[in-house]
């Protein structure tokens, strides 16, 4: 199915679909004791290239549980694989992708007057995730069906079936430095590139990204780190603060650079989108800023996919209800090797830090709920279990007061298979950064050319436990706000305005 608007707003050609959008927002600031609210419109004009690259992919972290789930995701789907198992017969599927089983309102049937939706995926010309080409790195030496089988994700007969396809897929040598991720992952590190030379590692890295392109003769590259969490770096004057500065600091092989600075900084000097799937501070401002000198698109950070995005949700509803959340405690079990990895101190306040911020947005969004300093108590827990495997137990506690010093408790146990939920967003996320690759914008009134978006892609914020955003821009993470941005960013590229639900279609015919 494609999508085609047959209005005034947008045209069509052989290269381009270019909209005109006028975006309606307001300010508001309070004057002589009242708030004074200002409409503004701003007319917008879009452009989208409609030509559909072939994407390659490197995963750094190919033969961990992500790496390894997602590859053999693609595989099952391209190849229509079916397995079976004691509940029937099973189909390869994309449930949990928002670009591949979702949908968006375009309108409604003029004779039955009900919705219609279309899949997400359809509204502008994307990749499929079956088209996409797969490689990367790893500091574990084990082929793809050998690492497919220790996640202990999928099937048994679903792996068999896909060993065919996957016995010759090996990562390439990693970088490994001990003092970032937990000292228990030294078993699995030997796969690494040779030698204590941080500068010699940016090189080798860049060679493999350039390697990879000629080998598959893919036009564009995304490369995503999906390895383990990493400890944060410390910000350091001179040292990380600026690009000159961390290219100079790779090269003296200074302690503060990590291996995901490392592969951040290849990636951008390589022209490559880089998406950091893991909570450390990769983005230091010097990577930030050596992706803006190089206009190359950067996001981040840590996959959104279970627990915490169920946490946006639920938090938006409560402040939005007008019920004030005082408590959230969240208890993680986990039993696969990121639950092994962030056992250490260390690796644990990264994840910890990006789990806790997910609901400041929507706190300050009600100051009739909360004062200037106040806060909800917000604590998280991680264990590793090894007995739970990939089927992590997520446990939370939401305590609430209600009206008149009421309390409302609410308890919520959720199982979730990790990397069954986290392979689909890897597949968005590149599919997605892909595509803001092929938009540009400007504004008509004060813009002569088109441009780019700018370098760091907040709109991928829907994935992403802590969205990472340019300079001022406040942090959204409410779930709702962050899918309507993307669903009428799309809508604004084919000339929609944002989809609204007042539904005066149905509301302003009487009957007679």
């Amino acid at each position: 199915m494609s999508v085609s608007v047959n209005g005034s707003n947008v045209t069509y050609d052989e290269k381009y679909i270019t909209s005109t959008y006028n975006y309606e927002n307001s300010t508001a600031r309070f004057e002589d004791g009242k708030m004074v609210i200002t409409p503004k419109i701003t007319e917008f004009n879009f452009r989208t290239v409609r030509k559909v690259p072939k994407l390659g992919v490197l995963l750094v972290g190919w033969g961990g549980n992500n790496g390894s789930t997602v590859t053999a995701g693609i595989i099952a789907n391209r190849e229509k694989l079916t397995w079976e198992d004691k509940d029937g017969l099973h189909q390869a599927d994309y449930f949990g992708s928002l670009t591949q089983a979702s949908t968006v309102g375009v309108g409604q049937d003029p004779d039955t007057g009900l919705d219609v939706h279309v899949p997400f995926g359809q509204i502008l010309p994307m990749v499929h995730p079956n088209h996409i080409i797969i490689g990367g790195w790893d500091i574990s030496n084990l082929d793809l069906v050998a690492a497919m089988k220790r996640a202990r994700v999928l099937d048994v007969t679903l792996q068999k079936k896909l060993e065919p396809y996957m016995r010759d897929l090996t990562p390439l040598p990693s970088i490994y430095y001990p003092d970032f991720i937990a000292g228990n992952q030294s078993n699995r590190a030997n796969n690494l590139i040779e030698g204590n030379d941080k500068g010699a590692h940016l090189d080798k890295i860049r060679r493999d990204i350039r390697e990879f392109k000629e080998k598959t003769g893919v036009d564009q590259v995304v490369i995503m780190w999906t390895a383990n969490t990493e400890r944060y770096c410390d910000i350091m004057s001179g040292v990380n603060d600026t690009g000159d500065n961390i290219l100079q600091a790779i090269r003296d092989s200074h302690s503060e650079i990590s291996p995901s600075t490392i592969f951040a900084v290849a990636s951008i000097l390589e022209g490559c989108t880089y998406i950091n799937g893991s909570p450390q501070n990769t983005f230091v401002p010097g990577v930030i800023d050596l992706a803006e000198k190089n206009k190359v698109f950067i996001a981040g950070d840590d996959f959104k996919s279970g627990q915490t995005k169920f946490k946006s949700v639920l938090v938006d509803f409560l402040v939005g209800s007008g019920i004030k959340p005082v408590s959230i405690v969240s208890y993680n079990h986990l039993g696969n090797n990121d639950g092994f990895n962030l056992s250490a101190p260390q690796q644990f306040r990264s994840k910890e830090i990006s789990k806790s911020n997910v609901v400041d947005d929507m706190v300050l969004s009600n100051p009739i709920l909360y004062g200037a300093d106040e806060h909800p108590d917000h604590v998280v827990v991680i264990k590793y279990v090894p007995a739970v495997g990939d089927s992590k137990r997520a446990m939370d506690e939401y305590t609430s007061k209600i009206f008149l010093n009421g309390t409302n408790t609410l308890v919520v146990h959720n199982t979730c298979e990790d990397s069954l939920l986290a392979a689909p967003l890897i597949l968005d996320l590149v599919i997605l950064a892909e595509l803001f690759s092929r938009i540009q914008y400007k504004n008509s009134a004060t813009d002569g050319e088109f441009k780019p978006f700018h370098c760091v892609l907040s709109q991928l914020g829907f994935l992403l436990k802590a969205p990472l955003t340019n300079r001022d821009e406040p942090v959204v993470n409410a779930l709702f706000k962050q899918r309507a941005m993307l669903e009428n960013l799309f809508r604004a590229c084919i000339g929609l305005g944002p989809q609204n639900y007042i539904g005066l279609h149905h509301k302003s015919t009487m009957p007679k």
